[in-house]
């Protein structure tokens, strides 16, 4: 698809109706909309952006000698090309992106997932589910991004509008009937999903993060809540959390739009009984309108995945094709989510867990799961990012010490800090704990090889903090670096 610069000046004046058009050809056919400079392509229109560190409108040179056809910015600019100047450009950008790509969310069937956590593991649950049916279907997430052809590594959770809108034309284009993607408050509150409407909108849950962003937790839902008032289809039928306070709200108000969903409350969709072991989880889930309990094998641990499963199946049930055995084969097929409590079974028997856990309470959160279910020891390796919530340190080391045989502390993207002195406040837990062996090796390389070689035949190893990243950040910069490889090539040498 593409449109003229008059057709893109008549779009944005329907939004803005003192937007001003400046020189240039009015007959320049625009056929990408972007906002990263190195990104622009010919054709493409150049949205000048500010954000917090950069502005957009300084590289609207750059862009030029890429060959950009036109400009939407919010001044005017000294360059040959043709511009229109709106108050904000964030503001009409979706939009304009949505027109020149030929409104691809209308073309799709989309399920888009916030909350606080689950989003990723949910995501993934999804897509499984949906491709089972024999839809293809694309994703945009956290760790990647894929349009129905080409994976990629995700650069950040939500992307710029105009980045969602190019991914969900190139999903249409490869012959996916469905796209399935997170949604964090960020992006929704900076209008980075303006233009893509949801069929399927889902809540996990709500506890308190980002609120150096969003101040309270207030406003933290009212974030989250726009994936329900801006950001769906009409007629729209999702799922939402009914033990969560936050979700529960949420069905209250689209009561006609959401499904409930709950392990322990009357809800839509009820887990009667469930068993988790190390090598994945059985449950019975009680759906409204169904005479007997819907069985699922998933190859996923722990309860917090009980929650996913049946937040996904929740989702989805009921739609063409969604029969209860498309869903078994579905859940049972559910392939290992990078970095989240990513299964690794060693050639002696014994497992390591990769799992992107770097708050205290999603360390908790991990290692209390793997605990109940470990015959033998627990090994733990973690460290913590520079520049982070420093008095998380010895709290992550006490939670270690608590719930792990023995430590490991190494490094986790240290930036600017000294690696050896990060790992000293997590030890300064470690002994206020008390009667836990641990030591410190500050090589994450050689901390994860030392520690898998500890494991007898029935202990386990959790490797946290950076999940599926491939980098270590040192300074500025980034070395090629990453977990769940260092233990392949471990386990190919043993």
């Amino acid at each position: 698809m593409s449109v003229t610069f008059s057709e893109f000046f008549e779009i944005v004046r329907r939004q803005v109706p003192g937007a001003e058009a400046v020189n240039g050809d009015k007959a320049a056919l625009i056929s990408e909309v972007v906002s990263d400079s190195r990104k622009v392509v010919p054709g493409a229109l150049f949205c000048c952006i500010k954000g917090e560190t950069s502005d957009g409108h300084d590289y609207a040179r750059a862009a030029e000698e890429r060959k950009a056809c036109a400009l939407l910015c919010e001044r005017p600019l000294e360059s040959r090309l043709p511009m229109v100047i709106v108050p904000s450009v964030r503001e009409v950008m979706a939009d304009v992106a949505s027109e020149v790509y030929g409104h691809p969310a209308d073309k799709l069937l989309v399920a888009g997932v916030t909350g606080t956590n689950g989003k990723t593991t949910t995501t993934y649950i999804l897509r499984n589910l949906l491709q089972a049916a024999g839809i293809r279907t694309g994703l945009l997430g956290t760790i990647v991004e894929n349009d129905g052809f080409t994976e990629r590594d995700a650069e950040r959770t939500t992307p710029e509008s105009c980045v969602v809108q190019g991914q969900l034309a190139a999903m249409v284009r490869n012959g996916c009937g469905a796209c399935v993607m997170e949604t964090s408050s960020h992006g929704l509150e900076l209008g980075r999903l303006k233009g893509m409407r949801c069929d399927i909108p889902v809540f996990t849950n709500l506890y308190p993060e980002h609120l150096d962003f969003h101040k309270d937790m207030e406003n933290y839902f009212q974030a989250k809540r726009l994936l329900f008032t801006r950001c769906v289809k009409p007629g729209f039928r999702g799922a939402a959390n009914a033990e969560d306070p936050y979700g529960r709200r949420l069905i209250e108000e689209f009561p006609e739009g959401l499904r409930g969903f709950a392990l322990e409350e009357e809800a839509f969709a009820r887990v009667k009984e469930w068993h988790t072991a190390l090598n994945g989880t059985e449950m019975a889930v009680e759906i409204k309108g169904l005479d007997a309990p819907l069985r699922l094998k998933s190859p996923l641990v722990g309860e917090f995945n009980v929650w996913n499963v049946l937040c996904a199946v929740t989702a989805l049930w009921g739609r063409p094709g969604m029969d209860e055995g498309t869903v078994q084969r579905g859940v049972e097929s559910i392939p290992q989510v990078p970095g989240r409590l990513e299964r690794h079974v060693l050639p002696n028997g014994a497992c390591c867990f990769i799992d992107f856990a770097h708050t205290p309470s999603a360390l908790r959160k991990v290692l209390s799961t793997v605990r109940g279910l470990t015959k033998g020891r627990v090994v733990s390796i973690f460290g913590h990012g520079g520049g982070r919530y420093a008095m998380n340190r010895p709290e992550l080391g006490r939670i270690a010490a608590e719930l792990a045989d023995r430590v490991i502390v190494t490094m986790d993207n240290p930036r600017d800090e000294d690696p050896a002195d990060i790992a000293g406040m997590i030890v300064e837990g470690i002994k206020e704990r008390g009667g836990t062996e641990y030591q410190v090796i500050l090589d994450r390389k050689e901390a994860v090889c030392r520690g898998l070689g500890l494991l007898g035949p029935n202990d386990v190893l959790v490797v946290s903090g950076k999940g599926p990243e491939k980098y270590l950040q040192i300074g500025s910069v980034k070395h090629p670096y990453n977990d769940a490889e260092t233990v392949d090539e471990w386990c190919r040498r043993a």
